[in-house]
């Protein structure tokens, strides 16, 4: 894979004046922790940044410092002098506005996808890194740059979200040195872990509800399979980005090696989210055959003119050789 070091990245940072931060389509906690908190980080250092985003920041995530600065306004971008974008492994990711955000020169991408697709200028593309708030922080200390109290909350959160509270195999000694340096800026972890965890609204409990009633387990119980037709989400009244952590339930059952869910995002579209326990069951393979890519443990895909149904069995033929030569 072709990678360039954090060093590399930060020249070209330390040399820009106005510099556009952005991250993919439908971001999580780790993509909007990691762009928030870069941005702060190149404000901080005298920087004009404009924060993009192609949606409104999902309710689940505008406890984040700095949310509502996030513009979904596509700004003039022959002004910037340069554009990052962050925990994108795939050009196509960008959005609607892949071609024309490309074309601001350089173009710089931090990831941590193991199934990265290389784009842009530079890259630093790491997939033994739990994060990319983990990498982030590299980079400030790169740009040796101050991490203010609100950045640090942040890229904590970028962290948090995508190591499953480090649970996950992903997470290393590295992870844990990360978050100790954000924990001394100033982060209480049960706040951050009470906002990302416990922000259950009446009809996201219900929705929960309607998809765990769906459950269905396969290969002995090593697989799980969870579904939201969009009838769900008309009966409950809770939002797409509601379910959202929702296929832990399911991983967390102890037979479970690995978990999918599977969610009708519009008629004839189903979206597809893999989880998977241990060093052995590498979702991201399969993700792959679908098209789409991610992380050993995490990973998802989407898949047009399908349906739940016909899917679900295609998806299952697929995964259970994962469960069964181990």
């Amino acid at each position: 894979m072709n990678t360039l070091p954090v060093m590399e990245i930060a020249e070209v940072l330390q040399q820009a004046r106005r510099v556009l931060v952005l991250t993919h389509v439908h971001p999580d906690g780790d993509a909007l922790g990691s762009q928030l908190g870069l941005g702060m980080v190149l404000r901080g250092m005298g920087k004009e940044v404009c924060l993009f985003g192609e949606a409104e920041v999902s309710h689940l995530y505008d406890f984040l410092p700095g949310a509502g600065e996030i513009t979904t306004q596509l700004p003039d971008l022959t002004a910037f002098d340069c554009a990052v974008a962050l925990d994108c492994g795939d050009a196509h990711r960008l959005g609607e506005n892949m071609t024309a955000l490309l074309a601001i020169k350089p173009f710089l991408v931090l990831d941590h996808h193991a199934g990265h697709q290389d784009f842009g200028d530079r890259r630093w593309v790491d997939p033994h890194r739990a994060s990319t708030g983990e990498m982030v922080y590299d980079l400030a200390m790169a740009l040796a740059a101050e991490i203010s109290p609100e950045a640090a909350y942040c890229l904590y959160t970028a962290i948090v979200s995508d190591t499953g509270s480090f649970k996950y195999s992903s997470t290393t000694a590295e992870t844990f040195r990360v978050a100790r340096e954000l924990v001394l800026k100033g982060v209480k972890p049960a706040e951050v872990a009470g906002k990302l965890f416990d922000n259950y609204s009446l009809a996201r409990l219900r929705l929960f509800q309607r998809v765990l009633e769906g459950l269905s387990l396969h290969c002995g119980g090593r697989i799980a399979l969870i579904s939201a037709p969009q009838r769900f989400f008309a009966e409950t009244g809770a939002a797409p980005q509601d379910t959202e952590g929702f296929i832990n339930y399911p991983r967390a059952l102890t037979s479970v090696k690995v978990a999918a869910f599977l969610k009708e995002a519009e008629a004839g579209m189903v979206t597809v989210s893999l989880r998977s326990k241990g060093s052995g069951y590498d979702v991201s393979r399969v993700a792959a055959m679908f098209g789409g890519g991610g992380h050993r443990n995490a990973a998802g895909f989407k898949r047009f003119d399908t349906s739940i149904e016909q899917l679900s069995g295609e998806l299952l033929r697929a995964l259970e050789p994962v469960v069964e030569k181990c």
